[in-house]
């Protein structure tokens, strides 16, 4: 079988195996994938059928392909994804765990599926309830006393915390409250949402234990802080211990506390962050309540407030009365509306769901047991690649690249030899905090063997690169596609196909 010219060896049960031709490289001219006779055609008005303009019956570049190619095409290429239901995908800050199949049956049932988002409210009566309990287990899990489903992603979520806090200093006449504090160990996009809140955001550095240096912080406060964003346990899988102290030194000098939850996969079940002093948090349900996501989507990012932010909630909000539910939209104070009708209700679904079938013993477990997980990964690996900072960590552990870096191999080099080994990368060269940042996050999801397994791989990576360096230069090897010029393929994409002039009466 001929290969396509960008493509690679892999190996096989019978040695090495060349890739499928694409579904263009197939085309013959004339050759179709259906056939209907003339008889069976419906007779359709002229008035339903598409005008003569619309009407194409040649469209170049369109492939002719059978039937059972088109089909062994797409069923290839989705063999070719990489998800969590293929093997372990490590990375870090992005808790990619396993999603139980039970969460999609649950969310296909016909009265979830099919309802329509401008359904009155007396004929959504099943669903409203579970959006209504779904707030409920989330204001139990944060310690927090009223919550918004709306948000459809963390950083939506994010947005929805600092109009808040925007709102909430503006009503007591604090508007000079414009500055929000943002930890260097904080995640990527809480700068971004300070900025499109309309604040300016200062850098506090972490001391060296991997926590915000207090002297510093102190020194920042004054009466134009509004907030601050404390990732906690932050990106450097550290608890920040002296997360009470720094609410209280916030909120002496007037400031409020905004907690970034998408690493609450650590602490679910453990501690609330409303009593290490959070305000506001923002939770992705597509991270710690196992919905799939990535590529951009599925998202949802509740966001739970205490008792002095619950009337700046964006609207509506489903509120019960008695055993009826409604949608409330007389709430004068709040921010207005952040997502299209009520939030990514295929999320909350999902999530109530792995909420009910976990109970509160089995979120406290998972948050355990990837709490340990981590720590074992740690342990087995520090005496191959060096630790940014060796402590207990929580649900993610950072190593860097400096001991490669004497072969002149890199972080880049070793995520990319990984996928020869039959891993996904891990999150690469974040925190920025690190040079040659390797974030490990193995979730509760795994078992032991598998973690083994990715320890060996790390392992035999650290041996390669002693030995044999040029090899993980080159890697990945084994792969559908060699290593890419990523730098190329940001500022060059080649967004079309082109077909391969020598194929198929020449080989490569």
């Amino acid at each position: 079988m001929r290969t396509n010219k960008n493509a690679g060896f892999f190996p096989g049960a019978q040695g090495l195996i060349l890739e499928e031709p694409l579904i263009f490289e197939l085309s013959v001219p004339g050759r179709t994938g259906y056939s209907i006779p003339e008889d069976d055609l419906p007779d359709l008005p002229e008035s339903v059928m598409p005008s003569g303009n619309l009407m194409r019956d040649d469209i170049p570049g369109m492939p002719e392909v059978s039937e059972v190619d088109i089909v062994r095409h797409y069923t290839r290429l989705s063999t070719w994804n990489y998800s969590i239901d293929h093997g372990f995908y490590p990375l870090g800050s992005c808790t990619m765990k396993y999603n139980p199949k039970v969460n999609d049956r649950t969310v296909s049932l016909p009265g979830f599926a099919n309802l329509h988002p401008l359904v009155p409210p007396k004929h959504a009566q099943g669903a409203l309830r579970l959006m209504h309990e779904l707030g409920e287990y989330l204001k139990e899990i944060s310690g927090l006393d009223a919550i918004t489903l709306q948000p459809s992603a963390g950083a939506q979520g994010e947005l929805t915390g600092m109009l808040m806090i925007k709102a909430y200093h503006e009503s007591r006449g604090d508007r000079d409250r414009s500055i929000v504090l943002i930890p260097d160990s904080a995640h990527g996009t809480n700068p971004a949402s300070c900025t499109v809140a309309g604040f300016t955001t200062k850098t506090l550095t972490s001391g060296n234990d991997g926590c915000i240096d207090l002297e510093e912080l102190q020194s920042q406060l004054n009466d134009h802080v509004a907030a601050i964003m404390l990732t906690n346990p932050n990106t450097l899988g550290i608890f920040e211990k002296n997360a009470c102290r720094i609410a209280r030194m916030v909120h002496d000098a007037g400031g409020l506390i905004y907690m970034d939850g998408a690493n609450l996969n650590a602490l679910m079940g453990i501690v609330k962050p409303g009593q290490l002093g959070a305000d506001i948090l923002h939770i992705n349900l597509h991270k710690t309540f196992s919905t799939p996501h990535g590529g951009g989507g599925p998202g949802s990012g509740p966001v739970a407030v205490n008792a002095a932010l619950e009337p700046f909630l964006p609207i509506p909000r489903v509120i019960r009365t008695d055993d009826t539910f409604a949608w409330d939209y007389d709430k004068p104070m709040s921010i207005g509306q952040m997502h299209n009708f009520y939030g990514n209700f295929g999320v909350l679904v999902r999530a109530y769901t792995y909420i009910r079938s976990m109970g509160a013993a089995g979120l406290r477990e998972a948050a355990e047991t990837a709490v340990i997980n981590a720590n074992y990964i740690r342990v087995k690996l520090r005496e191959h690649y060096q630790i940014a900072y060796d402590r207990i960590c929580m649900h993610e552990c950072i190593f860097n690249d400096l001991n490669q870096q004497k072969f002149g191999v890199s972080t880049l080099d070793i995520a990319k030899r990984l996928m020869d080994y039959g891993f996904h990368p891990p999150t690469i060269y974040f925190p920025l905090i690190v040079k040659g940042a390797l974030m490990i996050e193995p979730t509760e999801t795994e078992s032991i063997e598998t973690i083994d397994q990715f320890i060996r791989a790390m392992i035999e990576i650290d041996r390669e690169t002693k030995s044999q360096p040029d090899l993980l230069h080159q890697a990945p090897i084994r792969t559908k596609r060699k290593r890419l010029d990523e730098t190329l393929a940001a500022r060059n994409p080649i967004l079309r196909w082109t077909p391969d002039l020598n194929f198929p009466s020449q080989p490569d």
